[in-house]
């Protein structure tokens, strides 16, 4: 079924009313939101001449624009829709496109045909930074309908529509009555569509005084998104009009495969594959990773960091020799040594050719200090990689602390406050403004600030900054595991990856955690929630789970149980093999032996997919794709941990931040 889409654009206050002018809409405010289309369906609506808002489609969903995120919990509360009679109807919201639009779907029902409804948006502060909006009404009409759909059933289950349809059955019979009977006649193939690349012709029949419609397609493929369609040239017995219907349905996965290798050769080529990102698609005069897949000369610090630690596993595991492995790395260090630095740190994003700042936004040209402490996490795992007592090795080793020493962690206290700052700009100072606290993906930042040799923090920066007095912890309960610290549901999976390639969770603590049960529960709760998957979405299943931050179809969002967009990200399983060896396992068998063709490519496994909207990433990013090399090789091995945990300024810094190793 096709859901409301009303699009309400706005890029200046509108003050709702037909007789409203053209020159009241030029009017600009800097400081509201507002309302800049509607739609419903393909039905664009007028904002100015609600007369013309008639014949609207029922079974479309509520889709309104606006010309600035939006606050996703006082829009929800300031929208309502009702009819003549002044009935409220239920709405259930999503958001899309950065929090610009929102979807309003009426619960459980369809608007009713011939009616005319009135949508409210009340006057609020609805923006995210507290733009104010100013009370719209939208008023429409829909269709008049003759013929309609009473129920639907797939596989003999009711549908509650508009919900999504999932886990059909590959040969599912779809039954439809009507209100009234059909005209025999019409009932042909023509007038009746499934398909998803390629369209199929079902079989159909009529029962029940020809109220009732049977549709059995042919076998159909597993973990796809179909399209139903029947056509609005079907009329009742007596001439009834249909105003054609739509409707995706996705059916089950099918979780029956075949092994072509043990999971450790799995494992291993799983690594091998991922690897190539780093290596074949370095950036060639820095030997840094680019970004992403595309970025050409903008290389990422952070990224590049992880890639260090991956070019570790590769040596050990003979993807390439020791010779070729040093001679990429003291490429990087040459680029490190000459890259813009700012009190020691480097920018997120470099340009891989000049090793000038490239600016990841406008204010944010300068010194990221979290990414920096990614590649700083890199270079102490490598630095205690490489042999002491071979002369070239040791020169390497020289360099990488050389570095690390003129990091200058305690400056980024801005005037010695009690607190990291994540960005510091020679343009803008420190108008990025941006504090550095829990609980997220820069704990590793406060310890390698610690850690430091040359400029370290007192442990009232960590204690006062990050943890603030405690206030970083959680204790609640979700699906019966209980979150130590952080946000509800615990945050995209990236808070449990990012830190700890070195820091060795296992047995750590400090007086607001231990990391092993924080990050253990983090895990088991993101994927308990796709399991229970309140939204519906499709390829979301006991085997396909994992929200983090990724690309999406409509660009880049960090994706967790409270912004669940429907997109799976192979890095947030694959990336928590320590954590969940079974069930990361599980989800490696289905995205190979079952997803292989859609999202294994040329470097691994693509960056995410959205089964509901049939997308699936062409991207790869740095950032996602290496901790899954390094955190399947903690689980294998601990390498990278052991080597991470064994420097003596680590145990040190630890230990100045009251940390306990048992």
């Amino acid at each position: 079924m096709k859901l409301f889409n009303i699009f309400l654009y706005f890029s200046v206050p509108l003050f709702f009313c037909t007789q409203c002018k053209k020159n009241n809409l030029d009017i600009i405010n800097p400081n509201s939101i507002t309302l800049i289309g509607a739609s419903i369906g393909t039905y664009e609506l007028s904002l100015l001449d609600s007369t013309k808002n008639t014949q609207i489609p029922i079974n479309n969903s509520i889709l309104l624009r606006f010309s600035s995120p939006l606050d996703s919990i006082k829009i929800t509360t300031a929208i309502s829709l009702e009819d003549t009679k002044a009935n409220k109807i239920s709405l259930s919201f999503s958001f899309l496109d950065n929090n610009k639009t929102i979807s309003c779907i009426p619960k459980g029902q369809s608007l009713n045909n011939n009616t005319s409804y009135k949508l409210n948006i009340e006057s609020a502060s609805l923006g995210k930074d507290k733009e104010y909006f100013t009370k719209t009404s939208l008023f429409f009409t829909t269709q008049k309908i003759n013929l309609s759909i009473l129920s639907l059933s797939f596989d003999e289950k009711q549908q509650n529509l508009p919900e999504r349809i999932i886990n059909t059955s590959l040969l599912p019979t779809i039954k439809i009555e009507f209100n009234k009977p059909l005209l025999p006649e019409k009932i042909v193939p023509q007038n009746f569509q499934i398909a998803s690349s390629t369209a199929i012709t079902p079989t159909i029949t009529l029962e029940k005084n020809n109220t009732i419609l049977n549709i059995i397609p042919t076998t159909l493929t597993q973990n796809t998104r179909y399209s139903f369609w029947i056509s609005d040239k079907i009329t009742g017995q007596n001439g009834e009009s249909f105003p054609s219907y739509s409707v995706y349905f996705y059916t089950a996965p099918d979780t029956l495969y075949e092994k072509t290798m043990t999971d450790e050769e799995l494992l291993t080529l799983v690594q091998k594959q991922t690897f190539k990102y780093f290596y074949d698609y370095a950036h060639p005069s820095s030997g840094m990773a680019r970004e992403r897949l595309g970025s050409e000369d903008i290389v990422t610090s952070g990224g590049s960091g992880f890639g260090v630690m991956a070019f570790i596993v590769a040596m050990e595991r003979n993807f390439i020799t020791r010779k070729e492995g040093l001679a990429h790395i003291e490429k990087i260090l040459t680029f490190l040594e000459k890259a813009d630095k700012f009190h020691g740190a480097w920018s997120h994003w470099i340009n891989g050719s000049t090793g000038k700042v490239v600016s990841f936004s406008q204010k944010d040209d300068g010194g990221d200090l979290v990414e920096t402490s990614y590649m700083a996490q890199g270079l102490i795992t490598l630095r205690q990689y490489l042999h002491s007592k071979d002369s070239y090795e040791s020169s390497l080793q020289k360099r990488i602390n050389n570095l690390l020493n003129n990091i200058e962690w305690n400056w980024y206290t801005q005037n010695n406050e009690n607190v990291l700052y994540w960005h510091w700009s020679p343009n803008y100072g420190w108008e990025m403004n941006f504090k550095i606290t829990g609980y997220n993906e820069a704990l590793i930042t406060y310890i390698m600030a610690a850690c430091s040799p040359t400029y370290p923090i007192n442990p009232e920066v960590y204690h006062q900054g990050w943890a603030k007095n405690g206030s970083i912890k959680n204790g609640k309960n979700f699906y019966g595991i209980t979150l130590p610290l952080g946000f509800d549901y615990g945050g995209p999976l990236f808070f449990s990856h990012y830190s700890f390639l070195g820091l060795d969770p296992r047995n750590l603590s400090d007086r607001y955690a231990n990391y092993w049960e924080q990050n253990t529960a983090h895990t088991l709760i993101n994927r308990l929630y796709c399991i229970a998957n309140p939204k519906k979405n499709a390829g979301y299943n006991t085997y396909s789970w994992g929200l983090t931050a990724s690309d999406n179809q409509n660009g880049y969002s960090a994706h967790d149980p409270t912004n669940d967009l429907g997109v799976i990200t192979p890095t947030a399983a694959l990336s928590s093999f320590p954590y969940t060896p079974k069930y990361s396992m599980d989800a490696l068998h289905f995205f190979y032996y079952k997803m292989e063709n859609r999202i294994w490519k040329e470097y691994g496994f693509v960056d995410a997919f959205n089964t509901n909207e049939n997308w699936y990433a062409s991207s790869f990013l740095a950032i996602d794709q290496g901790p899954i090399i390094v955190m399947i090789e903690n689980y294998r091995t601990a390498l990278l941990w052991n080597l991470f945990m064994s420097a003596p300024e680590v145990k040190q810094g630890l230990t100045r931040l009251d940390f306990k190793i048992k």
